[in-house]
């Protein structure tokens, strides 16, 4: 979860974010083979009644996931929202 200020953008911002943690990850050698990210990234606004529940749904996200694929949740996400995934 991130928080943008009034001059920021997502994109700037995951590409920071991405670039900085593989710098990271690959420095300290945390994977076999070299660490990338995949191209693309999902965003979506949230208020401030979400906050809580979305906190607890990160902190719990390695369990959640060990039950729920997150390509599964994904599509679902995408399809109850009517989202289309853009590319760009």
């Amino acid at each position: 979860m991130i928080s943008l200020g009034s001059t920021q953008n997502i994109s700037d911002i995951m590409q920071k974010v991405k670039g900085e943690s593989s710098f990271w990850i690959n420095k300290n050698n945390l994977t076999k083979q070299r660490f990338v990210w995949q191209d693309d990234f999902y965003c979506v606004s949230i208020g401030v009644p979400q906050l809580v529940g979305i906190r607890k749904y990160i902190q719990n996200q390695e369990g959640h996931h060990a039950i729920v694929k997150w390509e599964d949740e994904l599509d679902e996400l995408i399809r109850e929202n009517q989202m289309e995934i853009m590319k760009g």
